[in-house]
């Protein structure tokens, strides 16, 4: 029989056990429940926001927990967080605001905030994600450029490895 995560928590609570770690305890205590779908305006909003806006952010964020790693579908997949957003306009300050509150990282971001190391480190093991798209089909390479200075070394190495798709040469092709 397999088990997710709810069900795994729910037999757990039957039982009487507690777990080591209550990732929503404190969720809990503000009256929110993780199994509540979040409300996709809501989303919506909140991923747009991360895109200009800040204040905004930290204020949707402090309402409702939850949308930390939550993503809105553009459509055809095109699947977005609130980091997402910000990695591809090159918003380093909501981008490290989120991630200091938790975020799920991934490489586009880690790339326009010029984390070398930890990039060039996935790239030797993974070498095909150098031709992966991020949101909205934004490459590495435009993460690199939207990290300015910050993203040098990396926009360097990522040409220096071939690279020169942007997203406009992505979006030429559709």
């Amino acid at each position: 029989m397999l088990h997710n995560r709810r069900s795994f928590l729910g037999k757990a609570a039957l039982l009487g056990t507690t777990l080591s770690i209550a990732p929503w305890s404190h969720l809990a205590a503000a009256g929110i429940s993780p199994a509540d779908p979040l409300d996709d305006a809501l989303v919506k909003e909140y991923v747009g926001a991360a895109h200009k806006d800040l204040d905004r952010v930290r204020t949707m964020l402090t309402e409702q927990p939850l949308l930390l790693n939550a993503s809105w579908d553009w459509g055809k997949g095109d699947f977005e967080t609130a980091l997402g957003a910000a990695g591809h306009v090159g918003r380093r300050d909501i981008a490290e605001f989120l991630l200091d509150k938790g975020a799920r990282a991934d490489l586009f971001v880690l790339t326009m905030l010029g984390e070398t190391a930890i990039v060039k480190s996935t790239l030797e093991r993974f070498p095909q994600l150098l031709h992966s798209y991020g949101p909205h089909g934004f490459t590495l390479l435009h993460h690199a450029q939207r990290g300015g200075e910050a993203a040098q070394n990396l926009l360097d190495f990522l040409n220096g490895k071939g690279l020169t798709e942007t997203f406009n040469d992505v979006f030429q092709k559709k």
